[in-house]
């Protein structure tokens, strides 16, 4: 049975024509039309779909990775960090909101979770292996391939707290990430949306065979998903530095 959508949606809805694909800053300025329109009582977020030619159960067609937003994501991310030692002074001193050794993953175990980033130097991953239970289902396990398993923890914090996005491909091959919120002005969701494109190319995995990029729609959280023109998206996202 077809979902039913309130007046709103349908009044969004009759701004775009869900047959094209449109170059992605139209698409990001109908985004934006269409949150003036529906005038949710909340800042939505903003959030890109990219649809691959991958079968993520195969190692070599897995795509994850991460990018440092250059406009951040309109939120404050709260960061801690699983360390020993002088580590524990840097996560400190760089912005960390919450930092600890035994005590933290402790408290983890003991169904903790108010923060958004974990960050853990390598040598304390052997007791932050045994949170991957709680950790995992809600994508917060570190892991070194976005960043989150480093001794160099000042940086981790900081790109956390400037807006990094992970990014990992779901089962049905879909990427899903936000770039923002629906009060950022248009050229900053553009901005933002690129460097996400530009990142997903980059993590192109080996066994990736064809067209890699094979769909992308933009959308605020409740609001109709705009189409985009793929061709015009990754050749805006090779250009930029």
């Amino acid at each position: 049975m077809a979902k039913k959508h309130g007046k709103k949606y349908m009044n969004a809805l009759a701004l775009i024509d869900r047959t094209k694909a449109y170059p992605i800053d139209e698409a990001v300025s109908l985004v934006k039309k269409m949150a003036d329109v529906t005038k949710r009582n909340f800042d939505q977020t903003v959030e890109l779909a990219v649809r691959l030619n991958v079968d993520p159960k195969y190692q070599d067609q897995m795509v994850r990775g991460s990018v440092v937003l250059p406009n951040g994501l309109g939120k404050d991310v709260k960061v801690a960090v699983i360390a020993q030692g002088e580590k524990l002074n840097e996560a400190k001193e760089a912005g960390a909101d919450f930092v600890g050794g035994d005590d933290l993953v402790q408290k983890i175990q003991q169904g903790w979770l108010d923060f958004d980033v974990l960050i853990a130097t390598p040598d304390m991953m052997s007791k932050v292996g045994r949170l991957g239970r709680i950790l995992g289902p809600r994508g917060l396990m570190p892991n070194p391939k976005t960043g989150t398993v480093t001794f160099d923890v000042a940086k981790a914090v900081k790109e956390a707290k400037a807006g990094k996005v992970d990014f990992k491909v779901e089962k049905a091959g879909i990427v899903h990430a936000p770039i923002g919120k629906v009060s950022f002005d248009e050229k900053k969701l553009l901005e933002n949306a690129l460097a996400l494109v530009k990142a997903i190319l980059a993590a192109k995995p080996s066994g990736a065979k064809g067209q890699y990029i094979k769909s992308m729609a933009i959308s605020a959280s409740m609001d109709p998903g705009v189409k985009i023109d793929i061709f015009d998206a990754i050749n805006k996202a090779q250009s930029i530095e």
